[in-house]
């Protein structure tokens, strides 16, 4: 007796036994759909003389390509592999016949693969109810859930019971169904239980349901970008894996290219590698797909899985129908990001997953994403992108909450399942015990935002949201600090203010950097420009300025300075430097002349300086009070000081083990205005009269 894999005792009774769904738009409909599209693709290729007696063929054509699509679809409720047994002992998988025959030329094979669950009803199937019970639970608060996660809820259970019939998309059970049980039923573990069934969990099954389950009319996907944020641990890696194979083989696309994507080369190998595994462990896959020499290629559909990084000959030309975005925080600049949604743009309806934890790379492409997401669940993030977008992030709401272990699953939903809960136990208390570990904790398993392991600031000290307007009437003098730079560095200056009787400070910032290190850059192939930071964007917005000489001029600061004064009504009347990047003497001179030399303040640097002022500094970030408009060069800056502390607790920069690309100009500008600041302060009370 031969059983079906996809059989229909293995689902919910409710979906046993009912005949595929009625399609919803009527057969003269479609084959006048199909008709417009065949008169737009000759429109101009036949003469007029001839269209008359071409028209009746265009309208068979059309009528044949709506019954070559019924014909299809009668398949498509067929397995194409099912189980056998001979009686003799004798028993396996075979291909289905009705799928042995050449691919027909107006549909991809890849649409045979298991839609036995198109026979579920709209309501009430397994995937819907995963969706309901998951995203639910987190509305009720029978799930623990951040609250990203409970905005997303709310949006996923808006989208489930919209039946306005004017909105273009719907969700549909048959097409979740349709990729969560090929995952189910072709994938294997690619590591640990190595082959054994792969079997999601209610929080991995609820969100694939809804990135599949949610299409138009025509059954085309609505969300072709998908940001997945979770703590590590939490069975990503080998979930990917199945999604690319799923993309490869069960996606209805013909010749369909699906990519792990990664910075390095060994990462998105792995990700490749891990397909593989899941491939040699499936008798149903290994008998279609083959390993060769750069790919995995699938003989149903002569579709391919590569690996692809930054350093892969060929980047642009793409023709992407999937790709899995592996480790998105560790992309420094967002080129490769970039490319690959740009070579998505032929195909029909592609996905790109970025399923990563958080990192300590900051102001690249990670945070313009989390910040993108951020807008795009407050509603305030329109037009396509927003449409095709969507955000699971998984993370903690407040940083106090790492030792609260009941807080743990908001960052790690496979927590006690998937990721070990006694690990996690542990790293918590080693954390306790070394602060330098710390960091690494609140960001790989609990998804804050730290800057760098060895970081003098954190996230919540560098980045501050409230804003302020120069030009508002209340500002009038204002202190200046310089790090000045000889040829290939930056060169950044800082405005330091107060208010009468307010003790906030307010920055505002500029930074010149060389032509000829963006040429350079752009030389090597680094788009978004030099140090893995995007230049050209903070140039564009008027935060940055060009130096075309080969050293920056530090009479550009004084320019600088005066439009200042000219826009706001804001004058500088104290200036602090260090000395070392001031040796030219015209350069001297111009500053005495603006300012005069009692109010210019040699800052030099060490322990002895830049103790106190760090740590009195820092209590100011740690209060919020330092507003710079949330400058994204000041804060690339903070979050690149490294410190190191002597015998007697004395702290200075470090600058010893920095790298090169990690660049604290702004803040050391911004330093070097706060000591000037309280060198002067009793005078610079009396000018603003507080």
């Amino acid at each position: 007796m031969t059983a079906k894999v996809g059989n229909t005792s293995k689902v919910s009774p409710e979906v046993a036994g009912n005949s595929p769904p009625k399609r919803r738009v009527a057969k003269e409909k479609r084959v006048e759909s199909e008709l417009r599209k065949l008169r737009e693709i000759t429109k101009g290729a036949i003469p007029d003389e001839k269209r008359k007696t071409v028209m009746p063929l265009l309208a068979n054509l059309a009528f044949l390509k709506v019954k070559l699509d019924d014909a299809r679809a009668d398949l498509l409720y067929e397995d194409i592999f099912t189980e056998y047994d001979n009686g003799g002992g004798q028993t396996g998988l075979r291909e289905h016949p009705g799928f042995s025959a050449p691919p027909l030329p107006t549909r991809s094979l890849t649409s045979s693969m298991k839609r036995g669950t198109a026979r579920a009803k709209s309501k009430g199937g397994s995937c819907e109810r995963a969706i309901r019970e998951y995203f639910g639970g987190i509305l009720s608060g029978e799930i623990i859930a951040c609250e990203k996660m409970k905005q997303v809820a709310a949006h996923v259970l808006r989208d489930m019971d919209n039946t306005d019939p004017l909105y273009p998309y719907h969700y549909r059970e048959e097409f979740a169904q349709k990729h969560v049980r090929f995952i189910e039923s072709f994938c294997r573990l690619p590591s640990g239980r190595l082959g054994h069934d792969f079997k999601l969990e209610l929080f991995q099954r609820a969100i694939l349901s809804v990135v599949f389950g949610f299409v138009d009319a025509e059954g085309v996907r609505q969300y072709r970008e998908v940001l997945w944020i979770m703590g590590r641990k939490n069975g990503k890696t080998a979930l990917a894996s199945a999604i690319e194979l799923d993309l490869l083989v069960n996606d209805d696309e013909g010749a369909p290219e699906v990519y792990n994507v990664a910075t390095a080369h060994d990462q998105a190998a792995k990700g490749f590698n891990n397909a593989w595994r899941m491939v040699l462990t499936s008798p149903a896959l290994a008998k279609h797909i083959r390993k060769r020499v750069s790919d995995l290629y699938c003989d149903l559909n002569m579709g391919t899985i590569k690996a692809l990084s930054a350093n892969t000959n060929h980047l642009d030309g793409l023709d992407i129908s999937g790709a899995i975005v592996d480790e998105l925080a560790a992309m420094k600049n967002r080129d490769l990001y970039d490319l690959t949604m740009q070579g998505t743009s032929a195909r029909r309806q592609p996905l790109v997953l970025e399923i990563t934890t958080n990192g300590f790379v900051r102001n690249g492409i990670f945070d313009a994403q989390y910040e993108y997401a951020t807008k795009w669940l407050d509603g305030k993030a329109t037009g396509e992108k927003a449409e095709r977008f969507i955000a699971f992030i998984f993370e903690l709401d407040d940083r106090e909450e790492w030792q609260d272990e009941g807080a743990w699953v908001k960052a790690n939903p496979g927590l006690g399942t998937i990721k070990s809960l006694s690990a996690l136990r542990q790293n918590v208390s080693k954390a306790k015990d070394d602060a330098t570990y710390l960091p690494t904790l609140l960001v790989k398993d609990f998804n804050l935002i730290e800057n760098q392991s060895q970081a003098w600031l954190t996230w919540a000290e560098i980045h501050n949201e409230a804003t302020f307007d120069p030009g508002d009437g209340t500002f009038g003098y204002a202190i200046l600090g310089i790090d000045a730079s000889d040829t290939t560095d930056l060169t950044a200056a800082c405005l330091l203010m107060q208010r009468p009787n307010d003790e906030n400070l307010y920055a505002m910032h500029m930074v010149w950097i060389p032509q000829r290190a963006l040429d350079q850059a752009e030389r090597e192939g680094r788009r978004g420009g030099r140090d893995g930071v995007p230049y050209d964007a903070w140039i564009a917005r008027g935060l940055m300025r060009v130096c075309t000489t080969p050293v920056i001029d530090k009479r550009d600061i004084l320019e600088w300075v005066s439009e200042v004064q000219d826009k706001f009504g804001i004058y500088a009347v104290f200036c602090g430097f260090d000395p070392w990047g001031m040796k030219d003497p015209p350069i001297r001179g111009a500053y005495e002349d603006y300012f005069g030399s009692d109010n210019l303040l040699e800052v030099r640097q060490g322990a002895m300086t830049l103790s106190m002022p760090m740590k009195e500094l820092r209590a100011l970030y740690k209060e919020n009070r330092v507003i710079d408009n949330s400058n994204p060069i000041a804060e690339w800056c903070r979050s690149n000081v490294a410190v190191r502390t002597d015998v007697n607790g004395n702290i200075q920069p470090d600058k010893k083990n920095q790298d090169p690309r990690n660049r604290i100009d702004a803040w050391a500008a911004e330093c070097d205005a706060f000591i000037t600041l309280k060198h002067f302060a009793d005078d610079y009370r009396a000018m603003i009269g507080g």
